[in-house]
C-alpha cells in the first residue's frame, strides 16, 4: 500500500485526537485537548493518506517525538532525527506498519536529509516494534518503568538512511 504525506489540517487534527485504540494500546488515545499541539508548527505534524485518499494516520518530526523522561536522561542528543508516528486504529495489526513507516522516512528523508532517524516506543508495543525491526531500525536501549513514566518501560530506536 502505498502512503503520501501532506502538512496536517485542523478537519486533520480533530479527527486523530478522537482515534480510540483497544487495551492494552489505549496509551495511545487521542485526545481532543492535543488539537492546539498537533496544529503547532514547531511540531511539525503531517497527515497520512492513503491510496484512496483517506486519513490513514501521522507522522511528527522533533522534540514532539520524544517522551519526557528521555530528554531527562538526556538520551536525545546527537544527530538523529526523531520521528513520532500513529496509524488510525482500525489500520493497526494488519501488516501495512512497514510500508506506513517507510513512507513516512522517505518524506523525512527527502525534507530533513537526518543523519539518522530515532523513535521511541512503549516496549509492550511487540506489534509496532516488529514494524520498525522490519523498516530497518535496531533497539539501542530501554528506560523507564518510573513514576516520571508513568511507569512505562521504552524502547529507543535507531536507523541510518539507505
Amino acid at each position: 500500500m502505498r502512503f503520501t504525506l501532506h502538512p496536517i489540517t485542523e478537519h486533520d487534527a480533530r479527527e486523530i485526537s478522537g482515534w480510540h485504540y483497544p487495551e492494552p494500546y489505549a496509551i495511545y488515545d487521542g485526545d481532543p485537548a492535543a488539537v492546539p499541539a498537533l496544529l503547532d508548527e514547531r511540531f511539525d505534524y503531517h497527515s497520512v493518506f492513503d491510496e484512496d485518499g483517506e486519513l490513514a494516520g501521522y507522522f511528527c518530526f522533533g522534540e514532539d517525538a520524544q517522551i519526557t523522561e528521555g530528554r531527562t536522561l538526556g538520551l536525545y542528543g546527537g544527530d538523529a532525527l526523531d520521528i513520532g508516528l500513529g496509524m488510525r486504529p482500525d489500520l493497526t495489526g494488519k501488516g501495512i506498519g512497514p510500508s506506513f513507516v517507510d513512507a513516512g522516512l522517505r518524506f523525512a528523508r527527502e525534507r530533513y536529509s537526518p543523519a539518522a532517524f530515532r523513535l521511541t516506543v512503549a516496549a509492550f508495543n511487540e506489534r509496532a516494534i516488529r514494524a520498525y525491526l522490519k523498516a530497518g531500525f535496531e533497539s539501542t536501549t530501554t528506560f523507564g518503568g518510573s513514576m516520571a513514566s508513568g511507569g512505562r518501560e521504552w524502547l529507543l530506536m535507531l536507523r541510518r538512511p539507505a
